[in-house]
């Protein structure tokens, strides 16, 4: 359990291993940049990047003397993990920064985290700007819960898959989508999630941040009459409690459980994936249904 405990970075002496420090970065105004991460870019020994030239610019505007920028993002992190791990393991500082925003958040950084805890190394985190939070704060929806979703998937088949297994979510949706995308995602959204109340937030903190609250279509009306443009923020009310109770005693109440999991066998799930999906829309446990089925053979 050596991972149980991490020492704080203040404690560590001569001779250990070095740190890795997860700094936030602005997500588009640089006055959001704060005097601590500054501070960690200034006394790190090397800075593992995204995209290295949109880092030499933040290092440059805030006056941080140029060190060694390691290249770190999706199509590299299987060969570039390991050798920042090694670094770290021989008593460097590194510092992981992002295009904009946390790193880790929807993006390989996490993996490079699962990597350095596995190797016993310190993470630290240095809290900075976040759009899916800036979104959520401003949108007027509920904020007590929220579920993260990042980018949905390009594929219809699996976008409408991941939708409906949140259409009872009780939290606000937060994701990400491009201006290409937004509105057939939102359009898609329309078709599972229902018209329900939504808040588009594009370039945040940027000259020409906006915010469009309303009705999901509400939201693709506008965006009919304005061209998308800039990363968008799409942040979702939660289903309500009347909704999800309205699911469960729908169209599956005259089927019995073994005609119940045969429909989802026959959409395509395998046996264990179908009595997973009969639970949840009865409200009982897997086992249940194992046990139920089981007990009538």
């Amino acid at each position: 359990m050596k991972n149980l405990v991490q020492q704080s970075y203040a404690e560590r002496g001569e001779g250990h291993p070095g740190s890795l420090y997860l700094v936030g970065t602005p997500i588009g105004n640089l006055e959001d940049m704060t005097y601590r991460a500054v501070r960690i870019l200034q006394e790190c020994d090397i800075i593992a990047a995204e995209d290295t030239r949109q880092t030499r610019k933040l290092l440059t505007h805030f006056e941080i003397p140029a060190k060694p920028l390691f290249s770190y993002h999706e199509h590299n992190k299987a060969a570039s993990g390991p050798e920042i791990i090694r670094y770290i393991i021989e008593g460097k500082n590194v510092a992981l920064v992002s295009d904009a925003g946390l790193p880790a958040i929807s993006d390989p950084g996490s993996d490079l985290v699962s990597l350095a805890i596995e190797a016993g190394i310190s993470v630290i985190p240095i809290p900075g700007a976040n759009a899916a939070l800036s979104a959520l704060i401003v949108s007027g929806l509920p904020t007590e819960r929220f579920t993260f979703i990042g980018f949905l998937p390009r594929e219809r088949k699996e976008m409408v898959e991941q939708l409906q297994a949140l259409q009872s979510a009780q939290g606000t949706l937060l994701l990400y989508e491009s201006p290409h995308r937004v509105k057939k995602t939102l359009e898609i959204m329309l078709e599972v999630l229902g018209n329900r109340k939504a808040t588009l937030a594009r370039e945040l903190t940027k000259r020409f941040e906006e915010f469009l609250r309303g009705s999901i279509s509400e939201c693709l009306d506008w965006l009919a009459e304005h061209a998308p443009q800039g990363e968008y923020c799409i942040v979702v009310e939660p289903g309500s409690v009347e909704e999800e109770l309205k699911e469960r005693n729908a169209w599956w109440q005259e089927l019995s459980l073994e005609a119940h999991v045969e429909h989802y066998e026959q959409e395509g799930l395998n046996r264990k994936d179908a009595m997973k999906k009969t639970a949840g829309d009865r409200g009982v446990s897997k086992r249940d249904i194992y046990n139920a089925l089981l007990a009538d053979s």
